[in-house]
């Protein structure tokens, strides 16, 4: 009776609850893709923020984002390989890692002369201990990754992926926004803050 006497009866009662309930569940429906879709925007937006920052400009003097980490940027010249085994040797010394000197120095040789063949523009060379793992890397403009191939036994060049596979515990190339990256890492086990503190 109460329902009549605002002009509802029973079964149109039913069809507003239902128009009601189905209009909550399109509510919700579009809440939760504007969810998701806000959701997946700000991971790639993330990502590609991420992707599209360099490491640290090519030409930008040496720099240190923390006390183990180095980086240097590298002239196109064949005096750079050289140049580039110098700073490691001597930063490793610097960290107390002496006893990764010549496997590092040898890896680094291989990438710097890699990308001074097969590349062009600046380079980038840096290195970075984390977690008990040294990290070095080379950055060039060239976003082609390398390339293994058949060498001759009696072959002057060409082992460096090869110097790779045997020496490092990992290595591998990324892609960044002004090329890529060579990279490869050795287990290391740093010194304490105090014995750094102490050597120095």
């Amino acid at each position: 009776m109460a329902f009549q006497a605002i002009g509802l009866t029973a079964a149109p009662r039913r069809g507003l609850i239902a128009r009601l309930c189905r209009r909550r569940q399109e509510e919700q429906e579009e809440s939760g893709r504007k969810a998701a879709f806000t959701s997946w925007f700000a991971r790639h937006q993330a990502l590609w923020s991420r992707t599209l920052a360099p490491v640290r400009p090519f030409d930008a003097p040496r720099g240190r984002a923390t006390d183990w980490d180095a980086s240097w940027p590298l002239p196109r010249e064949l005096t750079s390989v050289r140049r580039g085994r110098r700073l490691v040797t001597a930063q490793l010394g610097d960290w107390g890692l002496h006893d990764l000197a010549d496997t590092a120095e040898l890896l680094v040789s291989e990438l710097v002369t890699n990308a001074l063949c097969h590349t062009r523009g600046p380079l980038r060379l840096n290195l970075q201990v984390r977690d008990s793992r040294l990290r070095c890397e080379v950055e060039d403009t060239d976003p082609t990754g390398p390339v293994r191939r058949v060498v001759d036994a009696d072959a002057e060049g060409g082992r460096g992926i090869d110097l790779l596979d045997l020496l490092a515990e990992a290595w591998g190339s990324t892609s960044t926004a002004t090329g890529k990256t060579m990279w490869f890492q050795l287990p290391a086990k740093a010194p304490s803050p105090q014995e750094s503190a102490a050597s120095d």
